[in-house]
């Protein structure tokens, strides 16, 4: 699935290529994409018609548009309404050209205005259809600030309003995150992917940031002092961003940014998706230590056994 730096990649590209534009036809292909949407697909189509894309904001793994829509009595300067999109796990945003041959698994096209240099659709593709778009009323955020990266509103779409902020928000508070981690009886690994807690942090980012902190996932987490946890979200803040700069993490043609184009962060992977091979650090310090796979909630964890080393139990 993808995960924040993923995301980012999708929301940075469309805030070049469709911001600024008006939705001037919408079309649903395939009805299970708008299931989230309240009033079903001719509502969906009808909320969409004429609406002016003024924003491209994110909040962990949720991405949305801000739309000004004719007519609207939303008060104040900021838009009452938003296109919310989830990738799940196929979901993709494209900008084509209308020449283009449409995608196998093309659920939802939205015709833009015209704009120089720029294609003149934003197709939703999404071959496992775990993904979806819906158009949501926006909510003020609990702390009064902004509501995600892309905009200074302190608004949110409502189904967005329980997650947490992500570690690349200029609000995200790090001390914050150590107390109720100090709090909790659970475990570092749980915890890293809990999106209340802190958003965006999936599967693998959780491995990598946790390989580079040398802390086990399985660690508890009120044993965690502050520096440790302090160590291990900045770790995870890095990890996000050397994943941002390659444009993500690519193991297929599912996920691809608005151009089509895929990540390569996986070539720089130092934990997940390695079992059997030597760790770096362990080499780059002299020993041989393969990394070692371990099942962790229907999936899988990949660690260090000598610089990430398992917990006693108490």
């Amino acid at each position: 699935m993808p995960e924040l730096p993923e995301v980012e990649v999708v929301r940075s590209g469309l805030e070049r290529w469709a911001v600024g534009r008006r939705i001037t036809d919408a079309r649903v292909l395939d009805t299970r994409s708008v299931r989230r949407h309240d009033g079903g697909a001719g509502h969906f189509e009808q909320a969409l018609d004429g609406a002016l894309i003024s924003g491209a904001v994110r909040r962990g793994k949720y991405l949305w548009l801000l739309l000004d829509t004719p007519g609207s009595d939303a008060p104040g300067p900021f838009p009452g309404t938003a296109l919310l999109a989830h990738l799940g796990m196929s979901g993709q945003l494209l900008m084509e050209d209308p020449s283009a041959t449409d995608e196998k698994h093309l659920k939802v096209r939205l015709s833009l205005s015209p704009s120089p240099g720029k294609p003149d659709e934003l197709r939703f593709v999404d071959q496992r259809i775990f993904g979806g778009l819906s158009v949501t009323s926006m909510v003020p955020t609990l702390d009064g600030l902004p509501g995600g990266l892309g905009s200074e509103a302190p608004l949110l779409p409502q189904e967005v309003s329980g997650i947490a902020r992500d570690l690349l928000d200029p609000h995200f508070d790090p001390d914050a995150v150590h107390d109720v981690l100090h709090r909790r009886k659970s475990t570092v690994k749980r915890s890293l992917l809990d999106q209340n807690l802190l958003s965006g942090v999936g599967n693998i980012y959780a491995d990598e940031a946790l390989w580079a902190a040398r802390l086990h996932g399985e660690r508890p987490t009120n044993t965690l002092r502050r520096p440790e946890t302090l160590r291990l979200l900045e770790a995870a803040r890095d990890v996000m961003e050397r994943a941002l700069a390659a444009g993500g993490t690519s193991f297929d043609s599912l996920y691809v940014n608005v151009n089509g184009a895929s990540g390569y962060f996986s070539r720089s992977l130092n934990a997940y998706g390695r079992e059997g091979e030597p760790c770096l650090r362990c080499a780059a310090e002299g020993r041989q230590t393969l990394i070692r796979r371990a099942s962790f909630m229907n999936r899988s964890s990949y660690f260090c056994p000598k610089c990430q080393p398992v917990p006693r139990k108490r």
